[in-house]
């Protein structure tokens, strides 16, 4: 390469980290937060995280599986689901909040590569617009009930109205949350607690429901059908990370409020979300015979009934569309600004460019339209369950390299890594185990293998990802983690008490301060490159050779 061209490629180079850069400062887009801007409290992370889980969709989701298959298996698979998601949760929480990265971050240096977790990315980006559209659904179904508003008009209204607020990142999105949760929980939980008070023949009720299949009694293949369908929430703890990643640096001081902040706020989440499925199946027999079987799992027809029974008529419908309305603003803030995250995070790593989070903002709010326009929420249970053979297979993947092959079979690094050029393109051992894991599932799960086997098709995306991921690991002894075991920078990336340095030094690219672990020495220069310049760097000048 030339001296003009080379300096071309630089000033390319250098305009499109500006660009991505001013940005990104604002709430650390693709890249490792930063302690100087870690400025809140353990529990106010924590109550933002939790309050990004307001949705309503598990209402309907306890509900769809509870008028299938009874209570009984319901509440059997709510069970099974919560604590599957609560041990893979937490490794994945721990690390996003201990090391200040999100899930993608994570998932590069936990066995997928820098381009390998590509594919997660996307899977991760689907989950967001998949219950973006479940939520603005739920809503679209109060702003009818409430105000007469064609169903078309309130898919469009509830995509709309969150783009204002998802403009910004974390410091909006925390007031939101701390502020509306209080508002959220009682509205959710009064109507619930009166109904039980006053009318303990519901619970009798609720408790005796069979199903439509009229059989009563607890079996393998209903519970597995119900796990199934909830278990596509696990990809949820990605949202979670997104926030806990701003947690403040663990110290002796401050170590028991933030494992509780951690654990509450990561796996903890789901604690929350099988109460509300519990909830849901209550609600969905409560009405079943005044609105029918086709309307008891909308959320609007369960908590305007339940309104209904202790407060005044005039009040009734008005809090009903509240609470709907509050619920959907609260997730899905979360699930546009998570979403464009991960669809931004691919995009940037395979074209080298950063387009920008608002237009990746649009695109998943354009597909949550789409799937909403198509009246996604007539078939819920049927997405959810073929969607979650890929999540768990994801999640669980993560969850066992960092659990298996970083702790006890030492194979995998035990710090993460996510820069470009210290990991290498593509790393078999997660690539594979998922790969395998969701495919065969998914095979099972659309009767390929036989009617017989199809309700284990989430057993069997847990089970193949949790053992072909470390035989990986062994296969290969670990090579195809790290590109290189140095990056050139000769200060510690960690501190005295095991939290990422705070250490500022100069990117040479876009001229910013950053703080160590989110920089890398220069392969052609004297200097220091921060991870989004590597990125966007798209001849590789700055790219460390491999060593490893």
């Amino acid at each position: 390469m030339s001296t003009t061209e080379s300096r071309s490629t630089m000033s390319t180079t250098s305009a499109v980290a500006d660009q991505a850069v001013k940005e990104t400062l604002e709430d650390y887009t693709l890249r490792f937060a930063p302690r100087s801007y870690r400025r809140w409290s353990p529990m106010v992370v924590a109550t933002t995280a939790l309050g990004g889980i307001a949705y309503m969709a598990d209402f309907s989701i306890g509900a769809g599986i509870g008028l299938a298959h009874g209570t009984g298996n319901a509440l059997v698979a709510i069970a099974v689901a919560a604590v599957v998601i609560f041990v893979t949760g937490l490794p994945l929480a721990y690390y996003g909040a201990r090391y200040n990265i999100d899930l993608d971050l994570i998932t590069r240096g936990s066995g997928f590569g820098y381009y390998g977790s590509v594919l997660t990315s996307v899977i991760f980006a689907s989950f967001t617009f998949i219950f973006f559209a479940l939520e603005g659904s739920i809503m679209a179904q109060g702003l009818k009930l409430g105000l007469g508003m064609p169903l078309w008009l309130g898919y469009l209204v509830s995509t709309l109205m969150v783009i204002p607020l998802v403009i910004y990142g974390m410091k909006a999105l925390s007031k939101l949350q701390v502020w509306t949760t209080p508002i959220w929980l009682l509205l959710m939980v009064g109507p619930l607690v009166y109904l039980v008070a006053t009318d303990p023949g519901t619970v009798d009720r609720f408790l005796a429901y069979a199903g439509t299949d009229g059989e009563g009694g607890v079996n393998t293949a209903s519970v597995l059908l119900g796990a199934g369908v909830c278990l596509s929430l696990i990809a949820q703890i990605g949202e979670q990370i997104d926030y806990l990643r701003f947690m403040p640096p663990k110290t002796e001081e401050n170590k028991r409020s933030w494992w509780t902040a951690v654990v509450m706020a990561g796996p903890g989440w789901v604690v929350l979300g099988a109460l509300k499925q519990a909830i849901g199946v209550f609600l969905a027999v409560y009405i079943l015979a005044e609105v029918g079987p086709a309307a008891a799992p909308e959320p609007i027809q369960q908590f305007r009934s339940a309104f209904d029974a202790m407060m005044p008529s005039w009040m009734v419908v008005p809090l009903a569309v509240v609470l709907v309305v509050i619920s959907q603003i609260k997730i899905n803030v979360t699930n546009a600004y998570s979403g464009s995250l991960a669809w931004t995070n691919s995009f940037t790593r395979v074209t080298k460019r950063y387009p920008g989070r608002m237009i990746f903002v649009l695109v998943n709010l354009t597909f949550a339209l789409i799937l909403m326009e198509a009246d996604m929420f007539s078939f819920l249970n049927s997405i959810l369950g073929f969607y979650s053979n890929c999540a768990i297979a994801w999640v669980v993947t993560v969850a066992t390299d960092i659990g298996v092959n970083k702790y006890l079979l030492k194979l995998s690094p035990l710090q993460p890594e996510f820069r470009r050029g210290m990991l290498h393109a593509v790393n078999p051992v997660g690539v594979v185990a998922f790969g395998a894991a969701s495919g065969l599932s998914i095979a099972m799960y659309f009767h390929a293998l036989g009617d017989t086997l199809q309700p284990y098709s989430p057993v069997a995306a847990a089970v193949i990802a949790f053992l072909l991921t470390p035989l990986m690991a062994v296969v290969t002894q670990g090579r195809y983690y790290l590109r290189r075991t140095d990056d050139g920078i000769d200060e510690p990336l960690l501190d005295g008490d095991g939290n990422p340095s705070a250490l500022t030094l100069d990117c040479h690219v876009c001229h910013q301060p950053y703080e160590r672990p989110d920089l890398t020495a220069c392969a052609t220069h004297d200097a220091v490159v921060c991870s989004l310049c590597l990125s966007t760097d798209g001849v590789g000048d700055h790219v460390l050779p491999a060593t490893a």
